[in-house]
């Protein structure tokens, strides 16, 4: 018999523990509002993630909103991941996630073959109380600490990211076979002597999507041919269910965790060269003005006819300006795909489209798995190119079902929060910077001031700036336009071997096509799944690289390096390194000697005697002082200006 559920008493607020690694924590409501701060005391007896009912009690001296737990409603946490350790006879795991500051004691019984300092799973078998510590057995034992890829094996458990494939779908993916029958290719348009190439990073092995583009009349034609995995990954069979789960494919610096298994994401569904596939089309007609005006969707059989990288085809772009190659050959497609890509950059220019330019690192490993070298990641025009045809492909997508009132995920960027708006301003204003649009900016306000400061010195933090003041994108069944891109619908078309709402967007099509509704789905519940498991997959990531970012800065301990202030805080400024993009933070304590605050624009440390400033955007030079790769923690300390 279940246990009755927990009661919510009168005037408590429901949230979720949100925990900080000094032990204190805050409930972060479900209503909204400012989070509720609760003691170390009060933390005693909930984890990270617990849903909890709450009570205020009162406020701290600098405003906090102050509370007591009344009533645990879920526990969030049932195996975690960490580092076992020992202490006068008490075995206990120190959690990886830093947010969970209490230990989950291990009795001896139950530490399987676990020794000191192993990075361990522990499944905790009763929780935390007021009075007592959580406690847990050893499940799985990870690794040594310093064993190869140990990081990215306690992101994947930390994140509880699915990663081993059910026999049902192996079996499943396998019965496929590695060739296209001839039943396959039955009722097909037949694309296999068109010269449709991938253009893809040089390490790629699962090839979405393939483009084609030739002059048509006074415009062009342009088809983007994306690999049909709805074909062989249908609804109530294993497959479904394990992508479903993942919902993504998720890719750290050394290894790829595929939505599909490697049957089908790297052999059977990939748009390899020299052999068929099957696809779904979206074949445009554009203007010469760079205007699509047509489009249609089918279900195709094509044959890739190279498997390009984005540096061999940027490298060629400039010479195919002059030439003049044979009609429907490779290098006359990839003329006419050059030319969409500038009339299509044009448009969207005038469209107002944001054009931050990223900044990603490329790692190189030693053979003993430690990071060689990291290196900014170049995006060159055939990048750019490829980009602005899926665009086009995903934009005519989201137009043909939402026409046919056909359900499906949206990929919708909405407009900012006024607050986030209101903090932007002040702080743009005190840099001599204005946003424009009012209350309600539109893409082109901020397209026109990202140009505007491109050639400042202080540009990629003030890009950074702008970002952070827009929401998150998100999957829903709810279109409300991508304020980014600068669309009033959008949608997911070009990549299904590693992202369920594109697969989704395949079987719309596909139902569409046929006369028919694919409308037996929550729409609703898949959206915020999808959304929430591409958060969990970024995060995972980002922790991998930052680990990795830390570990190689370990190496270089005393050196010094250029880079960009890029966080202003109270207690000191967040620098971005040149090239390997790692952070770390000059705390004020290593600043000369002064008493240190936060200016007016809120994004300058000010002493207060000297007047010494360090502001975001500047150029500094700082050492390396000290590097925990555990928690990603990297100290710098200043040295001066950055040197040329």
């Amino acid at each position: 018999m279940a246990p009755p559920a927990p009661v919510v008493p009168p005037n408590a607020l429901v949230g979720t523990i949100i925990g900080h690694a000094d032990g204190y924590g805050f409930v972060k409501l479900d209503q909204g509002g400012d989070d509720i701060f609760l003691t170390e005391d009060a933390m005693r007896a909930v984890l990270h993630g617990d849903r909890v009912a709450v009570q205020t009690t009162g406020t701290t001296r600098d405003g906090k909103t102050t509370g007591e737990i009344v009533s645990i409603l879920q526990r969030a946490n049932h195996r975690v991941v960490g580092k076992l350790r020992s202490k006068d006879g008490v075995w206990f795991l120190v959690a990886s996630e830093r947010r969970i500051n209490q230990d989950i004691v291990i009795p001896r019984n139950k530490l399987s073959t676990a020794t000191v300092n192993q990075i361990v799973v522990v499944e905790i078998t009763r929780q935390p109380t007021p009075y007592d510590d959580a406690t847990g057995e050893v499940v799985e034992v990870i690794g040594d600490e310093d064993s190869s890829d140990i990081e990215l094996e306690i992101a994947i458990r930390k994140h509880n990211l699915p990663y081993v494939f059910s026999q049902a779908t192996l079996k499943e993916a396998a019965a496929y076979g590695d060739k296209v029958t001839a039943a396959d290719r039955k009722g097909r348009v037949d694309l296999r002597e068109m010269a449709l190439v991938t253009i893809d990073g040089e390490t790629a092995k699962d090839f979405d999507d393939a483009v084609y583009a030739e002059k048509s009349g006074r415009g062009y034609r342009l088809v983007v041919a994306i690999a049909d995995v709805s074909h062989y990954v249908k609804l109530n069979m294993a497959l479904d269910a394990d992508a479903r789960e993942r919902t993504t494919s998720v890719y750290f610096p050394r290894r790829v965790i595929p939505m599909l298994p490697e049957a089908l994401s790297n052999e059977l569904c990939s748009l390899r060269p020299n052999v068929d596939r099957l696809c779904m089309v979206c074949d445009m007609k554009v203007s010469a003005a760079g205007h699509i005006t047509g489009f249609e969707f089918y279900a195709a059989v094509m044959n890739s006819k190279a498997r390009l990288t984005y540096t061999e085809v940027a490298a060629q772009l400039p010479t195919l300006e002059a030439a003049k190659p044979k009609t429907g050959s490779i290098d006359a497609s990839l003329k006419t795909l050059h030319t969409l890509y500038k009339l299509f950059r044009e448009v969207r220019e005038r469209r107002g489209a944001l054009d931050f330019e990223g900044q990603e690192a490329v790692f190189s490993f030693n053979d003993d798995g430690s990071v060689a070298s990291i290196r900014p990641a170049v995006r060159n025009d055939a990048h750019k190119l490829i980009e602005e045809m899926m665009l086009a492909a995903n934009v005519c997508t989201a137009q043909f079902l939402a026409r046919a009132k056909q359900p499906l995920l949206y990929r919708v960027h909405d407009v900012p929060l006024p607050e986030k708006l209101a903090a932007l301003r002040e702080t743009l204003s005190l840099r001599g910077l204005t946003l424009g649009g009012g209350e309600r900016p539109s893409p082109k306000d901020y397209a026109l001031l990202i140009e505007q400061t491109r050639e400042r010195i202080d540009a990629p933090a003030l890009h950074t700036v702008l970002l952070r003041s827009l929401p998150q994108a998100i999957y829903t069944p709810h279109n409300a336009g991508h304020f980014g891109l600068a669309y009033d619908h959008y949608a997911h078309f070009t990549s299904p071997i590693r992202r369920y709402p594109d697969l989704l967007v395949h079987r719309g099509i596909k139902a569409v096509l046929a006369g028919k509704k694919y409308s037996n789905e929550d729409w609703e519940q898949l959206g915020d799944m999808c959304s929430a498991n591409e958060r969990r997959a970024d995060i995972a990531s980002r922790e991998v690289t930052q680990f990795l970012k830390s570990k190689y800065l370990e190496a270089h301990l005393g050196e010094e390096f250029n880079g960009t202030v890029s966080g202003v805080v109270p207690f000191g400024a967040f620098v971005t390194l040149d090239e390997t993009f790692a952070d770390g933070l000059i705390h004020a304590t290593t600043l000369p000697r002064d008493y240190y605050e936060l200016g007016r624009d809120k994004v300058t440390l000010v002493g207060q005697r000297s007047g010494f400033t360090i502001a975001l955007g500047e150029r500094v030079r700082v050492k390396i002082a000290s590097v925990n790769p555990e928690n990603a923690k990297v100290d710098f300390q200043y040295v001066g200006p950055a040197e040329a």
